[in-house]
This record gives structure tokens, C-alpha cells and sequence, in this order.
């Protein structure tokens, strides 16, 4: 699958605007990108959101990610 990133997660981390990953779910391709890029995993695990087809996912890491999907990682936005 491709993943886009937002500019967010690329300034200072010599990151790519996509990239390819292979994953199954949202966990998966979070494991991955923190191997990927060590210095994200922080960030990773607490500041951001996901969109799979549009769908924000902010916790729920078990999501399966379909085939084709257009996934995109985001900052997550708390707020009430």
C-alpha cells in the first residue's frame, strides 16, 4: 500500500512525501514506519491520527487497512 505523510512528520526526518508499506492493519504500518524511522516513534505512538478512504482512525490500531486504500497519516487534533 502507499501511505502519504503529512509535511508534518517529513520536516527534519528526511522522510519521503509516500511511501510504500507492507501491513495488514494500522498497527502493522505503525510498527513499521517506527523501524522505518526510529526518530518518529515517539511521535507515532501519540501524535497521530490515521485516514484510511477518508475514515479517521486515532485509536483503534487493530483496523484492517484494505487493498487500494488511500491511507494517509495525520497530526492528531485533540479537542472536545
Amino acid at each position: 500500500m502507499r501511505v502519504s505523510l503529512s509535511s508534518s512528520f517529513r520536516v527534519g526526518n528526511d522522510v519521503e512525501a509516500s511511501l510504500d508499506v507492507q501491513a495488514e492493519t494500522i498497527a502493522q504500518m505503525m510498527e513499521y514506519l517506527a523501524e522505518k524511522f526510529p526518530n518518529l516513534r515517539d511521535v507515532l505512538q501519540t501524535d497521530v491520527a490515521v485516514s484510511i478512504d477518508g475514515q479517521i482512525f486515532r485509536d483503534d490500531w487493530t483496523q484492517t487497512i484494505p487493498s487500494g486504500a488511500e491511507v494517509y497519516l495525520i497530526p492528531r487534533i485533540e479537542g472536545g
